[in-house]
């Protein structure tokens, strides 16, 4: 059986797109834009230009749409302990400043 896939941003699932996706396409909870190499199985932090894809043509804003042929989405897309992170980050943030939502 297949791993869902989850939005790269939030963890959300997105079992009820249908693939293939457009360059359109966003998430329905955080409104993450879902073409693009955060979202793809190339990507790869570890490697040159951060895509596995010889082929691919060299993207420098990897969370944003783009019209890449070698797009493939990943199951594997969402780090549980990046989103921890940014959580973490935006609590200490809402600390010192105070909840941004109140504004």
């Amino acid at each position: 059986m297949p791993q869902q896939l989850l939005c790269f941003r939030c963890g959300a699932s997105l079992d009820a797109l249908p693939l293939p996706w457009s360059r359109r396409d966003q998430c329905p909870q955080c409104s993450a834009d879902l073409h693009c190499c955060r979202m793809c199985r190339h990507f790869d932090r570890n490697v040159p230009r951060q895509c596995r894809e010889d082929g691919a043509e060299d993207v420098t804003e990897k969370a944003r749409p783009n019209f890449c042929d070698w797009f493939i989405p990943s199951e594997h897309a969402f780090d549980g302990a990046e989103k921890q992170q940014a959580d973490d980050a935006q609590a200490a943030l809402d600390a010192l400043f105070g909840d941004s939502d109140e504004r």
